[in-house]
């Protein structure tokens, strides 16, 4: 089975740091990641994810990141329910992160290596000869 998920996006805020009873750290934060098209107005549309951290990998993320940070998460899709207060069954759908890269410059850290947006000619196709793939 493969459960990979692999994300680059911007957080809509700072993440928020809590710890479990026995002291677990877990930060949760809301990547969002643009779509690779635009709608019918010429605007670039965005998907929110929720992206869940833990250990130490979450004391790093709530320290180092920040509302707007450009970010890559990489993890697994884990979708759980509970039972709300009405009796209904609710269901989330939430990215554990298992590596998490500070790719702008982050507060108390130096800023990393400069990354270019990669999606940035996503619009525009790309002729590759079926002779250079991999499969």
């Amino acid at each position: 089975m493969l459960n990979r998920v692999v994300l680059i996006g911007r957080l809509t805020r700072d993440p928020e740091l809590r710890y479990t009873p026995n002291g677990t750290a877990v930060a949760t934060f809301t990547l969002a990641v643009d779509r690779p098209f635009v709608n019918q107005q010429g605007e670039r549309e965005a998907d929110f994810i929720n992206i869940v951290t833990w250990r130490k990998l979450a004391e790093n993320c709530a320290e180092y990141l920040k509302k707007g940070s450009l970010t890559a998460v990489e993890g697994r899709l884990q979708i759980r329910n509970y039972e709300n207060n009405e009796g209904r069954r609710v269901y989330v759908t939430e990215v554990v992160a298992e590596n998490v890269r500070f790719l702008s410059g982050t507060k108390g850290r130096p800023e990393e290596e400069s990354v270019e947006d990669p999606f940035v000619a996503d619009s525009e196709e790309v002729d590759i000869d079926e002779d250079e793939l991999p499969f």
